[in-house]
């Protein structure tokens, strides 16, 4: 049982066992909800960490401290099990860390759960001879089905959804685009490790048209007759996708209308944000 007695620049005198020892604290930051956050970058014993974690735990105790965040890079994952021994939790995993939490006060914690949806795109593009890109997946679900979809992939951490088409489209038929609008979104559930998906169907136009595919991960592609992609058993059978070729046709007739990218400040100097909105109705609003 540890308790602190007093502050010292960067050591704490704390009360072990009945007895009273000088333990270094570690090094913190403030966060904005109250809380502190811990990076570790130095290897230590095991003993010793656990020590100045029990010792910085009692003084931001005393601090009147909520969350504490300690982020443990992959090369000291050792110490992970002193800050679990002290009641610390995964939060969240990437490649070179692991984040873990921990909550002070007597009473149920309010600390951000770990993000809960992936993002991905599914990309329309059609030529002027209203032909569709189309590919056949390598691996996934659809491998060896023979059915025709449109190029889909997951977004990447910081990638905006335009671009995120725009890179799909490439890096799986070589296909340069421009992108239009989204035209329609939707959320899956229980997918990717659990998590839940947000699908946006993204409408580009296409720059060139010299199909190259994605020797990794696709098993063809082409330029696909709309009514052929249309006949499919698959899509005739899915009332989503049905949904969607409705769509897709209302927006060539023009009587359907999505919502493209409009640029905006970033709070990221040198970086633009993206609001999608459907900025014809709003324009035509203002007349």
């Amino acid at each position: 049982m540890a308790g602190l007695v007093c502050s010292k620049s960067g050591m704490e005198q704390v009360l072990v066992e009945n007895e009273v020892q000088q333990v270094k604290l570690l090094d913190s930051v403030n966060d904005d909800h109250g809380g502190v956050i811990v990076e570790l970058s130095e290897a230590m014993d095991l003993k010793v960490f656990a020590s100045m974690l029990k010792a910085s735990i009692a003084l931001w105790r005393s601090q009147g401290k909520r969350g504490v965040w300690i982020k443990i890079p992959i090369e000291l994952i050792n110490l992970a099990e002193a800050a679990v021994k002290e009641g610390f939790w995964f939060h969240h995993a990437e490649p070179k860390y692991l984040m873990l939490a921990f909550w002070i006060p007597e009473c149920a914690h309010t600390l951000p759960a770990n993000a809960s949806h992936c993002v991905s795109i599914v990309a329309f593009v059609m030529n002027n001879k209203r032909e569709v890109l189309v590919v056949q997946e390598k691996s996934g679900k659809f491998r060896g089905t023979g059915i025709w979809k449109f190029p889909t992939g997951g977004v990447d951490e910081g990638e905006d959804i335009c671009a995120g088409a725009i890179r799909e489209v490439k890096e799986e038929t070589a296909i340069d685009t421009e992108f239009v609008e989204v035209l329609a979104f939707w959320q899956s559930h229980k997918s990717f490790f659990e998590k839940s998906n947000l699908h946006f169907v993204c409408m580009l136009r296409p720059l060139s048209f010299d199909i190259q595919k994605q020797e990794s991960e696709i098993e063809d592609a082409q330029w696909m007759p709309w009514d052929d992609y249309v006949a499919q058993p698959f899509v005739q059978k899915h009332e989503l996708l049905r949904q969607l070729v409705d769509i897709y046709r209302a927006k060539e007739d023009e009587t359907y209308f999505g919502f493209p990218p409009v640029p905006m400040a970033s709070k990221h100097p040198g970086q633009k944000s993206y609001l999608y909105f459907n900025d014809r109705d709003l324009k035509s609003s203002k007349v």
